[in-house]
Order: C-alpha cells, then structure tokens, then sequence
C-alpha cells in the first residue's frame, strides 16, 4: 500500500530541494530520518516535516508499522515564483524571482525487505560472468598449448640427449677397462738432457 503526504508552496527553490531528496530515495523511513536529521541544509528540514507526515497518514489512517515502509519516491515540483524587483543603474529595475516548491513524498510497505535496486545502482552493475568464462576458456586453451609445447619439448631433449650422454659418459678407455698412463721422464733421461744442452 502506498501513502502520500505532500507539502505545498515550501519557500526554497527546487533545485536546492531535489538534492536533499534524491539522497532518501529507496531508503527505509528510519534510515532516512536520520539521513534529515544530520544533513545541515534547509531543504532537510522541510523535506524532514513531509516524510513524518506520511509516517503518521500511514500509522493512523491506514494501520501500517513505520518500521515496514520505505520511501519510494520523494519528488520535489515547481511551484510559483514570487516576482520581486530591485533598482539598478540610470533609473531600471531588475527582476527578483523568489521560488517555491511543492514537495511529495510516497511511502510504500511493498518490498521492505527485498529493497528494489535503483537506476544508478543498476547502471553500476556490470556483467564480468561471461568474460570471466572466456578467460577462463582462455587460460585453460593456452595452458594445455603450453603443457603439450613442453612435453614435446622435453621428449626431444630426452630423445637428442640419450645417445649424447651416454656417449660422454662412457669413454672408449672405460669401455676397454684399461687406465691411461701418464709416462714422466726419469732422472737418468732428465740427466742426459741437460748434458747435451749443456755441449
């Protein structure tokens, strides 16, 4: 059910109004008490009178809890403007316009406990599931190409390496089982070198 208090020829403009009332859109009635409460601007206060009107319409009129209703919408309208002039320079006249509003306030007990997201909040809302599928798609694609480039690889290391390893590994000397032997030269042959170098 819905309940509607409205408050007529509020004397602030609408411009400064509709930002105080964008703020408690969507909101629970405690929440947007509060909200009013702490917020230091005229518009506040006004738009504060308003929405505990609807509360009480609601409570008396219709037997609803305050605890159960949201604010579903909060709507500031033009109202007419005061025309007031002021003198300027060699004897003109400028026009002050003094502005009103009219201010509405709906209540609704419809969805308080499932809150309806609102346009902003549905404009942030992205949808990264099916692009974080293709990544993932992706990821796996590349890492089984991966996985099978290296397998490939290492089998054509271990099938080029075998016959070179085993190669290195065994010496034809090691194969035979003789040792090689390094001949040093005697002291007689070191001897009979220095002799002749010395001739």
């Amino acid at each position: 059910m819905e309940v509607r208090s409205v408050y007529k020829y509020a004397r602030i403009s609408p411009k400064k109004a509709r930002d105080v009332a964008r703020e408690i859109q969507g909101l629970p009635v405690s929440d947007a008490i509060d909200t009013l409460n702490f917020t230091p601007k005229k518009a506040a206060f006004l738009i504060g009178k308003t929405l505990k009107s609807a509360v009480a319409n609601a409570e008396n009129n219709h037997d609803l809890a305050a605890d159960s209703l949201l604010v579903k919408e909060a709507n500031i309208s033009d109202g007419p403007s005061f025309r007031r002039f002021k003198p300027r320079a060699r004897g003109s006249a400028s026009a002050i316009k003094k502005r009103t509003s009219h201010i509405y306030i709906i209540l609704t007990d419809e969805g308080a406990e499932e809150k309806a997201p609102s346009k902003r909040e549905q404009g942030n809302r992205k949808k990264p599931a099916a692009k974080t599928e293709k990544v993932k798609e992706e990821a796996a694609s590349d890492e089984s190409v991966t996985d099978s480039a290296e397998a490939e690889i290492v089998a054509e290391d271990q099938v080029d390496a075998d016959p070179v390893q085993e190669a290195s590994d065994h010496s034809p000397d090691e194969e035979t089982g003789a040792e090689q032997v390094t001949e040093e030269p005697t002291t007689s042959e070191e001897e009979s070198e220095e002799e002749e170098q010395k001739d």
